[in-house]
């Protein structure tokens, strides 16, 4: 189903030591502290166990500790399926009028799906496997939107025959798919967004401009189906809060516009953006939040449409850590004095989104603490593609040697499901969860 299954499926390799086993990396983990007092009362579904670092984006202290004891592959990612909990708490807890539709593509570990699953959240699904997957964990159809807008009709219908009532679609041909094979279907056309402040700025793939989306959902009354709203994304790992309502500056001209066409809007899906926190500080969870009640409050006033949230790498980004192992370092001569740094996980297993240098990750080891100089990061496989930092400014402990230890912070999101099969021989990247 998912490319990362033969990495999930390591799971049954792992073999775990006793929990009071010492390492340099248990020694690192931060002071274990509880959530803020303000978010109590939606933490209620998060267990006692969760325990956050001392800085966001940080060396989870659960993670830290079975590291210590775990027998691991390497590469391997770990997620605290408890952070993950008290990241959906702490979004939902801002942004109370909104229902949380879950992204699986961006970690869609069985673990993960269950706990959210549990904790009532809805799922944004990409895919008949993403669907199938939350159906089997017992979430009902009508908690899934099929958020695709590139869909093939055949799974368009095998969804509604499965109970799902809610499409998203941004051309003429994608409306008639989903007349013809699930008609009367609630549908959300996606908008252009141009973007501005993401580190993972969405290409012109999905979506389309303001007066086609207004003709389109004109097109999708005519045919029968329930125009229901508009959908954007202001991009992935959004660091600029004022996005959003320039977002929903555009979209309320649209309900305006359709009013005038006598079609009743009522959904506005805002899509993702919400960061993980990587080498740089972004804002709280609870700043995104109050940012877009200002933003729907000034756009919308009192007459406030249903609203949909789409989280992905904010709600795993931070649960996962990436274990990796230090394959080569070597230098290349000439002026560039730069070591060059081969780890055992790249571009191909897991890391694609360090392409571009887009998302840059942060790294500890097991040498912190000795002196630094800059490195060049690359991964093992035969492809000059698999570079990972060669622009960025990264410095590693002199003292790095291979088979040393490196830790990938803040990777519960988009690496295992950017995990390829096989590429060059490699196992996709092992996962487990906590």
């Amino acid at each position: 189903m998912f490319a990362s299954d033969p990495g999930r499926r390591a799971r049954s390799r792992l073999s775990t030591k006793s929990a009071s086993a010492k390492t340099s990396i248990a020694r690192k983990a931060p002071t274990p502290r509880k959530p803020k007092s303000k978010h109590a009362a939606k933490l209620a579904l998060v267990p006692a166990a969760a325990e956050m670092p001392d800085e966001r984006g940080g060396l989870p202290p659960k993670i830290a500790r079975y590291l210590a004891t775990a027998d691991l592959p390497s590469p391997c990612l770990v997620v605290d399926v408890d952070i993950v909990a008290h990241n959906f708490a702490e979004l939902a807890a801002s942004l109370p009028a909104a229902r949380i539709f879950y992204a699986v593509k961006a970690n869609p570990a069985d673990e993960i799906i269950a706990r959210l699953a549990s904790m009532g959240s809805c799922f944004d699904t990409a895919s008949m496997g993403e669907i199938d997957l939350c159906l089997r964990h017992g979430v009902p159809a009508d908690r899934l939107s099929f958020g695709n807008t590139i869909k093939k009709e055949r799974d368009i219908a095998e969804a509604f025959a499965k109970g799902v009532r809610m499409f998203a679609f941004d051309s003429d041909a994608e409306l008639e798919k989903i007349a013809r094979v699930a008609p009367a279907s609630r549908v959300y056309v996606r908008v252009l967004m141009q973007c501005e402040g993401a580190e993972w700025p969405l290409s012109r793939k999905f979506g389309c401009e303001p007066d086609m989306a207004a003709d389109l959902l004109e097109r999708a009354r005519d045919l029968g189906l329930d125009p229901y709203g508009v959908s954007f994304h202001v991009g992935s790992q959004q660091t600029d809060l004022t996005q959003y309502d320039k977002a929903l500056e555009q979209t309320v001209t649209l309900f305006d516009e359709m009013t005038r066409r006598g079609i009743n809007l009522r959904l506005v899906n805002m899509g993702g953006g919400f960061p993980s926190r990587y080498r740089t500080d972004v804002p709280s969870i609870a700043a995104y939040g109050e940012a877009i009640r200002n933003a729907l409050g000034a756009r919308f006033g009192a007459s406030q449409p249903d609203v949909i949230v789409e989280p992905g790498r904010g709600i795993v980004g931070d649960a996962g850590v990436i274990q990796s192992e230090v394959v080569l370092v070597s230098q290349k001569g000439g002026n560039d004095t730069r070591r060059w740094v081969y780890l055992d996980v790249g571009k191909f297993h897991g890391l694609a989104e360090t392409m571009d240098e887009a998302i840059k990750y942060r790294l500890t080891t097991s040498h912190d603490g000795d002196a630094t100089s800059p490195v060049v990061l690359a991964g093992p496989t035969c492809d000059s593609a698999d570079i990972l930092y060669e622009k960025a400014d990264y410095q590693l402990p002199v003292s790095l040697v291979s088979g040393d230890k490196v830790w990938i912070l803040a990777t519960g999101a988009y690496t295992t499901t950017y995990s390829a099969v096989a590429f060059n021989g490699f196992p996709p990247l092992a996962s487990v969860c906590i």
